[in-house]
C-alpha cells in the first residue's frame, strides 16, 4: 500500500496508505426496517493514509456520494446518564468560560440538538443548529422557543448566521476536505475576532496504541491527534487558545479565536509527527492480533454453544462485526436509545433489541462497545437480576 495520495488537511502529496479494510457499510448509524435491507446495505473500502507532513490520517478510498445523513440517520447518545454528565459538565464550563448568557450559539452538525439545548438552558442563549439528520421535535421545552434548526450541511450559504460561540461536536472526522471546512468556518466569522469556535472529536493516537479497529470505519474520514488538529487549524488562521483530550481520553477537545495572520506557536500537549509514524507502526505490526483474539474468544463461546451479545449498536458496533466478518457469531444488539429497538443494523443484520429482552435471551457474554459505560451497563444488568459475563472492547 504504497502509493501517494494528496493530504486534505495540509496538501502535502506526502501520503501514504497503511491499512485497509474491504466492504464495510458505508453508513453505520442508518436504521434498517429489515434484516435484508441490512445485509444488502452497500459496502465501501477503507484505507487509511498518513500524512508525513502534518501528521493528519484520512480513508483515501472515501466517497462522499455513498454517505447518506438523512433523518433515519440516529446517532443520539443522550440516553446514557454516563455521557450526558460528560455534556452537562463541558456545557457548564464553557458558559463560564466563555461568558455565554444571552449570546447566540450555533452548532455546526448539531445532531438531534441535545447539546445546543443545554448551551441555551444554561446560558439563557438562543441557538441555530445546522444537521442533514436533524429530527423536528426531538427537543421540547421552554429552551425550544430559542432553537431554530437547518436541516442541511454546513456551507458558504450559511456565512450569514453570525454567532458569539461556534460548536462543531463529532462532525469533522466526517469531513474529506477538512482544510477547506475549518477555512469556510474561519471566513464566515470574518473580523469578528471576539468570536470563539469550540471543535470535539475522536482522538486517532488511542485507536493506534489500543490497536482499536472498531473505531474505524467509513463514516469517519477524517483521523487526528492533538498535533494535527492544532496544526489544521493554525492554517486556517485560528489561535489555538486551549487543547485537551477528554471522556477518558477518547475525545479531542479544541477552543481556537480568529487571527490575523498565522501564528507558529504549537500547544504543550502537541506531539510531532514522528510520534503518529511511531503509532502507526505500532498498529499496524499488532492489529491482526488483536482481530485474531477477538475471533478466537467468540469462537470459543460458539463453540460451547454460550449466547453472545453486543450491548451499544452504534458505529463502534458496525464496525467490530464487519471488521471481524461477523454476522450469526452474535445473536443480537442490545441498545438503551429506544428509537433503535426493533431496528437492523447495516452488514452484519442483527437486530436491535432493548436491555429488557436481556431477561428473556439470558446471554452468556456481554461484549460492551465502549468501556466508559461498563459500570452504568453493569448496574442496569444487576438491577435486572441477570448473570452473564460483561466484557468491553
Amino acid at each position: 500500500m504504497s502509493s501517494k495520495h494528496v493530504c486534505s488537511s495540509c496538501g502535502s502529496k506526502d501520503m501514504s496508505a497503511f491499512y485497509k479494510v474491504n466492504d464495510i457499510p458505508v453508513n453505520s448509524c442508518i436504521l434498517l426496517s429489515t434484516k435484508q435491507e441490512a445485509l444488502d446495505f452497500p459496502r465501501g473500502n477503507v484505507v487509511l493514509g498518513f500524512c508525513k507532513k502534518c501528521g493528519f490520517i484520512s480513508n483515501v478510498a472515501f466517497d462522499r456520494t455513498k454517505v447518506n445523513y438523512s433523518s433515519s440517520y440516529e446517532d443520539q447518545q443522550s440516553f446514557s446518564s454516563t455521557f450526558n454528565k460528560f455534556a452537562e459538565v463541558l456545557a457548564k464550563r464553557l458558559v463560564e468560560k466563555y461568558q455565554l448568557r444571552n449570546k447566540t450559539i450555533l452548532e455546526i452538525g448539531c445532531g438531534k440538538g441535545d447539546f445546543l439545548a443545554l448551551l441555551c438552558r444554561l446560558g439563557p442563549n438562543s441557538g441555530i443548529g445546522i444537521d442533514p439528520a436533524h429530527i423536528k421535535g426531538r427537543i421540547s421545552g421552554k429552551v425550544s422557543d430559542r432553537l431554530s434548526f437547518v436541516t442541511d450541511f454546513y456551507s458558504q450559504k450559511y456565512a450569514n448566521y453570525h454567532a458569539d460561540f461556534v460548536c462543531c461536536r463529532h462532525t469533522l472526522e466526517h469531513i474529506p476536505n477538512v482544510f477547506e471546512f475549518v477555512n469556510e468556518i474561519r471566513q464566515s466569522i470574518g473580523k469578528r475576532m471576539n468570536t470563539t469556535v469550540f471543535f470535539e472529536l475522536p482522538d486517532v493516537t488511542r485507536v493506534l496504541r489500543e490497536q482499536a479497529f472498531w473505531d474505524i470505519y467509513y463514516e469517519h474520514c477524517s483521523y487526528f491527534s492533538l498535533g494535527s488538529l492544532a496544526r489544521l487549524f493554525r492554517r486556517c488562521l485560528f489561535d489555538v487558545t486551549d487543547l485537551c483530550k477528554a471522556y477518558d481520553d477518547q475525545y479531542l477537545l479544541i477552543e481556537a479565536q480568529p487571527a490575523s495572520q498565522l501564528s507558529n506557536k504549537a500547544n504543550s500537549l502537541e506531539e510531532d509527527v514522528s510520534k503518529t509514524a511511531s503509532d502507526i507502526q505500532f498498529f499496524t505490526l499488532h492489529y491482526r492480533k488483536k482481530l485474531a483474539q477477538w475471533r478466537d474468544l467468540i469462537k470459543s463461546h460458539n463453540d460451547s454453544g454460550k449466547r453472545v451479545i453486543v450491548w451499544g449498536s452504534g458505529s463502534k458496533c458496525v464496525a467490530f462485526l464487519s471488521t471481524l466478518g461477523f454476522k450469526d457469531e452474535v445473536d443480537y444488539i442490545v441498545d438503551i436509545n429506544p428509537f433503535r429497538h426493533g431496528k437492523f443494523i447495516p452488514g452484519s443484520g442483527k437486530e436491535i433489541m432493548s436491555p429488557q429482552f436481556l431477561k428473556k435471551s439470558k446471554p452468556d457474554l456481554t461484549i460492551v462497545m465502549n468501556p466508559i459505560y461498563c459500570e452504568e451497563i453493569k448496574q442496569m444488568i444487576s438491577e435486572m437480576n441477570i448473570v452473564t459475563e460483561v466484557i468491553s472492547v
